[in-house]
């Protein structure tokens, strides 16, 4: 599917080096201000873009049910292999539609949405933002980040404000429960000037 899906440009050809680069940084320091969002019992998250499986995998040995999407079949061939569990269905899926995953008829507890929404245009994120609310079961959490910094060559991104989200996620029923911006945990990143900020949202109806 990654050959088609707006966003995915350049990641399968650069996969082995974003796995090998992904690998070093832990699920804990990328989302150490988020954390406590995630619930402690076992639930059912979705993750979004989940890349090479290290989110997935973390979740899963935490005790958690996960189903994982991505969209780019090396990535995700990639984390089948770094990370095999039975917790984590992986799906060949992508945003703003999530076919194969609202064709399942499963509520999550959490969506995890990791560096994925900057490659959504306007009009992919109004549809996402209302298919994701209606995978979220009352009192869940969506929690996402935004990339801003410059774009690497080869890719498709945009930088999307806070408060253009926070209106968003509002229009569809959620409510703000977290907002924080923080240095890349990559010190590439870093030097380039690369940030994020991180979105929290409860669904209230």
């Amino acid at each position: 599917m990654s050959n088609s899906v707006p966003g995915t440009e350049g990641y399968a050809e650069d996969a082995a080096a974003l796995v090998a680069r992904w690998r070093n940084v832990s699920f804990e320091d990328v989302h150490r201000s988020v954390l406590h969002l995630i619930a402690k019992s076992p639930s059912r998250i979705l993750d979004l873009g989940a890349g090479m499986g290290r989110d997935a995998a973390a979740l899963a040995a935490m005790g958690h049910s996960v189903v994982a999407v991505e969209p780019v079949n090396e990535l995700r061939a990639a984390a089948i292999g770094l990370y095999p569990t039975r917790n984590v269905i992986w799906l060949d899926d992508s945003l703003p539609e999530l076919t194969a995953v609202t064709q399942r008829a499963l509520s999550f507890n959490t969506v995890l949405i990791t560096a994925v929404w900057m490659h959504l245009d306007e009009s992919q994120r109004q549809r996402a933002m209302n298919v994701v609310s209606g995978l979220l079961e009352e009192e869940g959490h969506l929690i996402m980040s935004l990339r801003h910094g410059p774009v690497p060559a080869g890719r498709r991104m945009f930088d999307i404000s806070a408060s253009e989200t926070i209106d968003l996620a509002e229009a569809y029923g959620l409510a703000l429960a977290l907002n924080t911006t923080t240095q890349s945990v990559q010190q590439s990143n870093r030097s380039m000037g690369i940030s994020w900020t991180w979105l929290a949202f409860r669904k209230d109806r």
